[in-house]
């Protein structure tokens, strides 16, 4: 049975090694997070002691996919827009499951929560980017976002190489 949580500090100690070890495995995977494989214990660590100081400041929200003995699954992040005139919107950032669960769900259970929240948070539009050809590509499409367009050249990767991303939006009613 998979779960999905909103993310609360109190969770922070006993989720944080399957976080670490969920970034960990979809940089190793190939996912385009911002980070190059292999990805440090510090450096996972980090970034998630990052993400949970945002999710306090309540810049972003976390949820996270834990099966029944609260192994980490799966994670979405969703930036909210501090501005004014973007208090309608939010950014769906760095949507990882776990290569060991793929296809069973998890991606369009966390995507189904964050949308859930979205809207009760208030917010009627969610944008987010992908490398262009991920799998996550066609999953954002058979779950209704619409396809703005492709930036070329947009990330670098380790071996030099540059990959596009596309851009993606849903408007939630």
């Amino acid at each position: 049975m998979i779960r999905f949580l909103e993310y609360r500090h109190s969770d922070h100690a006993h989720l944080r090694r399957g976080l670490v070890e969920l970034f960990q495995d979809a940089i190793a995977s190939g996912a385009s997070m911002g980070y190059w494989h292999p990805l440090s214990d510090s450096t996972a660590q980090e970034f998630w002691d990052a993400t949970v100081a945002d999710v306090e400041a309540g810049r972003r929200l976390l949820v996270v996919a834990v099966d029944e003995v609260e192994n980490v699954l799966g994670a979405a992040q969703l930036s909210l827009s501090e501005r004014q005139n973007g208090a309608n919107r939010s950014e769906l950032q760095k949507l990882m499951v776990h290569r060991n669960t793929r296809g069973q769900g998890v991606g369009k259970g966390l995507m189904h929560e964050i949308e859930t929240i979205a809207r009760q948070r208030g917010r009627k539009l969610i944008v987010l980017d992908t490398a262009k050809g991920s799998l996550a590509e066609g999953m954002y499409e058979r779950l209704g976002y619409q396809r703005v367009g492709v930036i070329p050249l947009y990330t670098v990767e380790v071996d030099g190489s540059q990959c596009d991303t596309v851009i993606f939006y849903k408007a939630l009613t």
